[in-house]
Formats: structure tokens, C-alpha cells, sequence
């Protein structure tokens, strides 16, 4: 690891294996005796199911196995899937009606899952699925984000799953009440598919009385945890593993009803069973990201300095309340409420609402961007209508460094930050603005800048596992907790091990997403793979070291305590001897010592980082077609101290592209029945390479004092950032043409509606 040095930018080794074709993804590892899965959706938002009939799908060729939630229910199986709820303002609990794997007497959007159907080929369990046949009396579709309509469940009559608060709401009245300028702007943040480059599958297998399950997903203890608690068995009895996975982005974390149904066939047939969704049923059932409106409010003093916040959102759950459904827009986006700025008086209250649409649930970011773009694009309003320079308003209202460490009003505690040097480091890169926009009036466009300063709280489990074993061939072995989806991970842990050690990079095999290989793992997500990952093996490498000084101490003839490793040697006076880690294992294996082959620990970070950073966006419309693109893009961000920059500006750079594709492009759309409108990537509109700029991304690194290596977690900052930067940009270039409600996605009909008419047409 010399050669490179620290922080250094070292190429993802497993992008050779990837670039030639030879990953191994879910549909890539099939057994030559599995069977196929396939299932019944429902083709209607809304109906109570009056005829589920199976009996010809049960009789269909090639087909062993057809299951309703009956059947389910028959083999013993919890088949209600597990929710997290919160607390009501009035201290009560909110409601998450009971969702079963597959539908039970009634349907609820279109897509939800009604019966499985296994065979031995694909096509004739596709064929078979064709022969069910359901009848439904049908029910209003409801689509909004308001009380009242044809109710969802019994169980919630006016459809309004909870009203949640948080803050000192009359403190935060009385300073509007006396506050001497109030701003205040609706914020529409539009419902995504999640759109990862691999859909969802899985496969399942029973073998002398274990379940194996293998899937494309984030992590492998927690749902090996969900399958012991639905499916009854004993966790030791289930071993779950991932492939390499085509991209998560929170979508992936949680448990799906397919997931069950497929262990439940293979237990039940014994024989491998396996399910790949294909893209529009992706599209349909995978759980959607975003969709909440916001109004949000800020009050000033004389001297432009924020006194108090106040945000009030309804949030559309879907049909049901999903995994981590109602935390998403509640606790996680009150981590960051109040972003950089030193307001202690704030009062956030969200109301979640049941519709006949796809469950909403984590996306990458999972409420931090939303919580963002709300207070960035009220910051900017407020500069417009006070009269002062966005850029000064910010700087005037940040967290000072001197008050590091900062307790939010929500109760989080930053520990470090330099938001002022950010910011100008930004503003120095993106200096000529005026011409640019001044050139461009001449060809009749039109360009706008816009500013996003974001603060984002990296989340999961603070604590993770690690395991250092050395092989026979010379090579060592590193088992994390974690699961990569796309990151870059095998690079980065074996580059920070090498580091640590002296082993070289090529010597070292990341080994992940096997639940047999280590006790537990907190899996990925919420940005904090590296972090924590780094900070067990850090903690492995103190026991691995711990356990070689005495052994090595006897060899070179010393104490015990003058034994040292530095340097990536083991030293001590008085002796010539300067074994390396892997000389030290081949001894000890040479003497039979097998105890010291072998090291493992679990370490647990007590508070988490906060990475943060200015976006700066320049977007370009053409006034005569509306057409929008983002010109340019500018990122100066504090993560901390960097393994590897080059796999941090990474991450950046696909989080702003999510981020772009949001403002600009994407958009669920349904009709007035229900039916999802944008089931297929003809209709839904994902960025495309053309549409993303050159990003420019610099490091002011500040860091953190919350773990030993002064990280702080990259992989949601890119899109935490984007939204309110693109946003505010487009606002920025429309408002000289009057337009004071702008809101995503910002597709070139929608620009020009609004510079044609100051408003879009009811849709």
C-alpha cells in the first residue's frame, strides 16, 4: 500500500470483473432443477374481491404449486408484513392497518400481489398465472393527500394514517406572531420510481431441514430475521445470501411479500424455486420514493436572522403503511429540519394519508432530501422577497464553528462543521454567472443559478462486525457486514485494510453477503457502509494485533510490552526480527497455532457524522419550447477525511444524476381509476447521459470527531443536494417572467405553460 499512500484514488477492482460480464446477479445463478415463479397482481386500484378462482391455473402444464393467502396462512405463515408506526400528536398511536403477503378480500392498488403460481418453466407459470381468474367489486380510486374519500381499511375511516409532530409548536407561533419579516411557499415533492439497473428476485431453496434464500438486497441478517419470524423457523435454520446486486437506493433494505411466498414454495416442494421481476412489475410493486407536499414558513428579525421554522406536510403512504413507511417523512426528515442554520425555534408536523397507489418508502436519502429541499427552497424564496442575496442570507443565519458541537432543536447533535469556508469555496467556482446569462439572452434562452446548502445525518446500525482470516495461499480474507450494491465496497475495504496492515490490495478477497460467514451485519444503507465497516476493522485489527504480540514477543525473544507493530511490521528493541502481518500468520500456521489464523470483532460508533456541502446548479431553457437542461453543475462537499476520492466523487456524481432526473423528468402518473400511467421506461422518464453535465467536485474536508477515521458518509449526499439546487435554479430563471410557483419536475411542457400562462393547467 505504499505506492499509494493515503486518500488515494484507486481504481474499483471489481469493475473488471463487471465491464467483461462476468458479475453474477440473481437471474445469473440459476439451479438446473429450480422452478419458476410468477404472480397474480391485481388489475384494479381498488375492489373488494367477490371470485378468486385457481382451479384451471392449478391444472395448467409444467405447473407443481398455486397459493392464495389462504394457503399461506395453511402452512403455518404470519403473513402480515411488518410496519413501523409513530406517535400521534395527541399521544396516541397511528394506524397501519394490517397488510397480508398476498391480498386478502379486498385489493388496494393496482399491482398488489393476489396468488403465486410455481412451475417448472417460466413461461408455463406466466401462462398459468394468465388462467386465474378474479372478480372484484369495484371501489372509488383514491388519489389524494386528504381526509375523507371511499376509505382504504375499515380500521381508518377518514384515510389519515397518523398526525405526527414534533418541536414546540406555540413557542414557534409566538415567534411569528412577533417576528418582523415571514416568508412562506407551498412545496410539491413528486412521487419517483425507484429504478434500480437490476429489478428485484429472489430464490429459495430447502435442504435437510434449512432454508436457504438468496436475494438481491441490502444486507442479509435482518432478513434472515424476517423469514425466521414469518416462516416460524429457528434463524440458525435459515442461511441467506446475496449476489452482486444491480443497485439498492433503499428500495432494496426491506421485505416484500414475494420473498415469503418463494421460501414457502420451496419448502413445500423441495425443490429450488426462483423469481425475477421483470421491469414494469417492478415499476408496480417496488416500493416508490418521495411524494409529500410541504407548506413551509420562516420568520425573521430586523437584521434577516432566522427566529423560528415551521413546516407542515401531508404525505402520501400508498395503500399501505410500508416497512419504514411513516418514519420517512417524520423522524428521518426531522434529523436534518433545520439544516445548517442556528434556529433552536421550529415546529415540523406531518399528516400521512392512505391512497390507492404503491407503498412509498426509503429512497436514497430517505426524508433527508426532502427535509432539504423543503428548507432550501423556501431559503431562496425568502432571499427574493427580503431582498437579500441568497448567498449572504445563508451565510448569515449558518452554525458558527465555534458552537461545534450544536444541538439541533430536534435533538441531533453535529459534531463539526465549517459551512462559511464551504460556501465560499463554492462561490469562487462559479464565478461569471452574469455573462453566461447575458450571452445566452442573446439566443434566446434563458439561464438561472441556483444554491442548495445541505446537511445530511448518515443512519442504520451504529454497530458492525468484522472478520480477518488468513488463508493458506497467502491470501487474506475480509468479511464485512455489509453488502454492496454497486459502490465500490470491495475496493475501498481492501484498500483501507492494506492501509492498515501492509497486506497488498491484490492479496485481499472481500467476502460479503453470506449470513453463515459472520454473526451479524447491519447490511446498507442511509451512508453508512464505509464508516462503520471501517471502524470494526479497525477494531479487528486491534484484537488480530493483540493476539500476535505475545505469540511474536516469544519469537523475538522480548517482552511483551516492547512489542510494537508499526510501519506495517511488528518491531521491538532489542531484536532484529520485523515480521509482517502475513510472515507472522505463516509461522503461526506452521506451528499449528490455527487460533491466530482467525480474528474478529464488533465495534459500534456512539454518534453518527454529518456530511455537508453547497450545490451549485446552472440551468439553461430554451423560451420558445420549454425544454430545461442543467448546464452546469458544482459540488463542494465536507465528508471528512476520504479513503478514496475517486469512489466518493462517484457516488456524488450518480446522487445528482437521481437528483436531476427528479427535478427534471421523472414523475409517477396515474389516472383517475388508478392505473399507473409510467409502467415502463417508455413512459417514465429516467436521465440520460446527454442530460447529465460534467459535474465539478471539490473536497473541503473538516473532520468528523464521531469516528476514528474523520468520515463522514457520501453515498445520499449527491441527491440530499440536487433537488433544491436544480429547483431553485429553474425558480431563479423564471422569475423575471412573473412565475412565483415552480415546482418538479420541470419538463419542457411544464416550462413552457408556466412562461407562457405564470401557471401550469390543473392535471
Amino acid at each position: 500500500m505504499e505506492k499509494f499512500g493515503k486518500s488515494q484514488p484507486v481504481k474499483r477492482t471489481e469493475d473488471q470483473r463487471f465491464l467483461t460480464g462476468h458479475g453474477r446477479y440473481m437471474d445469473d445463478d440459476v439451479p438446473g432443477d429450480a422452478l419458476f415463479a410468477a404472480f397474480f397482481r391485481s388489475p384494479v386500484a381498488h375492489g373488494r374481491i367477490t371470485a378468486l378462482d385457481l382451479d384451471a391455473a392449478r391444472e395448467a402444464e409444467g405447473v407443481r404449486l398455486a397459493m392464495t393467502l389462504d394457503d399461506l396462512s395453511t402452512a403455518g405463515v404470519d403473513t402480515v408484513m411488518n410496519a413501523a408506526t409513530v406517535q400521534n400528536r395527541d399521544g396516541s398511536q397511528a394506524l397501519a392497518p394490517d397488510r397480508h403477503m398476498l391480498a386478502q378480500d379486498r385489493v388496494r392498488f393496482v399491482g398488489e400481489p393476489v396468488a403465486v403460481v410455481i412451475a417448472d418453466t417460466l413461461l408455463q407459470a406466466r401462462d398459468a398465472v394468465e388462467m386465474i381468474w378474479m372478480d372484484t367489486d369495484d371501489l372509488p380510486a383514491k388519489l389524494d393527500v386528504e381526509a375523507g374519500g371511499e376509505p382504504l381499511h375499515d380500521q381508518v375511516a377518514d384515510n389519515r394514517a397518523f398526525d405526527w409532530g414534533l418541536g414546540d409548536e406555540a413557542a414557534t407561533d409566538a415567534a411569528f406572531q412577533a417576528a418582523a419579516h415571514t416568508v412562506s411557499l407551498d412545496v410539491a415533492d413528486n412521487r419517483v420510481i425507484i429504478t434500480s439497473i437490476e429489478p428485484r428476485g429472489c430464490q429459495a431453496n430447502w435442504v435437510d431441514g434449512r432454508l436457504h434464500f438468496a436475494y438481491g438486497g441490502q444486507g442479509v441478517w435482518a432478513m434472515r430475521g424476517q423469514l425466521a419470524q414469518k416462516l416460524k423457523l429457528e434463524p440458525e435454520a435459515i442461511r441467506v445470501t446475496t449476489p452482486d446486486v444491480g443497485g439498492g437506493f433503499g428500495m432494496k433494505v426491506m421485505p416484500y411479500p414475494e420473498y415469503f411466498c418463494v421460501s414457502v414454495a420451496a419448502m413445500k416442494l423441495g425443490q429450488p424455486v426462483h423469481w425475477m421481476s421483470d421491469r414494469s412489475e417492478a415499476m408496480l410493486s417496488d416500493h416508490h420514493g418521495r411524494d409529500l407536499t410541504s407548506l413551509a414558513e420562516l420568520a425573521f428579525d430586523e437584521d434577516l436572522k432566522i427566529t423560528a421554522y415551521r413546516v407542515h406536510s401531508k404525505v402520501n403512504l400508498g395503500a399501505y403503511s410500508s416497512h419504514f413507511g411513516q418514519a420517512i417523512q417524520t423522524s428521518l426528515f426531522s434529523k436534518v429540519l433545520m439544516g445548517v442554520y442556528d434556529v433552536q425555534t421550529t415546529y415540523l408536523r406531518v399528516e400521512g394519508f392512505y391512497t390507492n397507489t404503491t407503498q412509498v418508502d426509503a429512497y436514497r436519502g430517505a426524508g433527508r432530501p426532502e427535509a432539504i429541499y423543503v428548507l432550501e427552497r423556501v431559503m431562496d424564496r425568502a432571499a427574493r422577497q427580503l431582498g437579500v442575496d441568497p448567498w449572504e442570507l445563508r451565510r448569515r443565519n449558518f452554525i458558527r464553528p465555534e458552537n461545534f458541537p450544536y444541538k439541533t432543536a430536534t435533538g441531533e447533535i453535529y459534531d463539526i462543521g465549517d459551512f462559511d469556508m464551504v460556501l465560499s469555496r463554492a462561490h469562487a467556482q462559479t464565478q461569471g454567472f452574469a455573462t453566461r446569462k447575458t450571452a445566452d439572452a442573446e439566443r434566446g434562452l434563458i439561464r438561472g443559478r441556483g444554491l442548495c446548502y445541505y446537511i445530511e445525518s448518515i443512519l442504520g446500525d451504529p454497530s458492525e462486525n468484522a472478520k480477518v482470516q488468513f488463508c493458506e495461499d497467502g491470501t487474506v480474507n475480509l468479511y464485512v457486514g455489509t453488502q454492496s450494491n454497486g459502490q465500490g465496497h470491495e475496493t475501498v475495504y481492501a484498500q483501507f485494510l492494506s492501509d492498515q496492515i501492509g497486506v497488498p490490495m491484490d492479496q485481499i478477497n472481500v467476502v460479503q453477503g453470506d449470513s453463515d460467514q459472520l454473526p451479524h451485519g447491519g447490511g446498507t444503507g442511509g451512508s453508512r457502509s464505509v464508516t462503520v465497516q471501517s471502524t470494526a476493522t479497525l477494531a479487528t485489527i486491534d484484537v488480530m494485533i493483540a493476539a500476535f504480540t505475545p505469540y511474536l514477543a516469544d519469537k523475538m525473544g522480548v517482552e511483551e510490552s516492547d512489542v510494537r507493530f508499526d510501519h506495517e511490521t511488528f518491531r521491538a528493541p532489542g531484536s532484529n526480527l520485523t515480521p509482517t502481518l502475513n510472515e507472522a500468520a505463516e509461522t503461526a500456521r506452521a506451528d499449528g497455532r490455527a487460533d491466530l489464523l482467525s480474528h474478529e470483532a464488533r465495534a459500534n460508533l456512539d454518534a453518527r457524522s454529518y456530511p455537508n456541502g453547497a450545490h451549485v446548479a446552472e440551468v439553461v431553457i430554451d423560451s420558445y419550447t420549454g425544454e430545461t437542461w442543467v448546464d452546469r453543475y458544482t459540488v463542494v462537499d465536507d465528508f471528512g477525511n476520504l479513503i478514496n476520492p475517486m469512489l466518493a466523487e462517484g457516488q456524488v456524481h450518480g446522487g445528482v444524476a437521481q437528483g436531476i432526473g427528479q427535478a427534471l423528468t421523472e414523475r409517477v402518473v396515474h389516472d383517475a381509476q388508478g392505473q399507473l400511467l409510467t409502467a415502463s421506461l417508455m413512459d417514465y422518464a429516467l436521465p440520460r447521459a446527454a442530460e447529465i453535465p460534467m459535474i465539478r467536485f471539490t473536497s473541503a474536508p473538516v473532520p468528523s470527531t464521531s469516528n476514528p477515521m474523520g468520515m463522514k458518509g457520501c453515498g445520499e449526499a449527491g441527491t440530499v443536494g440536487a433537488l433544491a439546487a436544480v429547483a431553485n435554479a429553474v425558480q431563479d430563471a423564471l422569475w423575471d417572467y412573473g412565475v412565483r410557483q415552480a415546482d418538479m419536475p420541470f419538463t419542457p411542457h411544464k416550462v413552457w405553460e408556466l412562461l407562457t400562462h405564470g401557471s401550469v393547467a390543473a392535471e
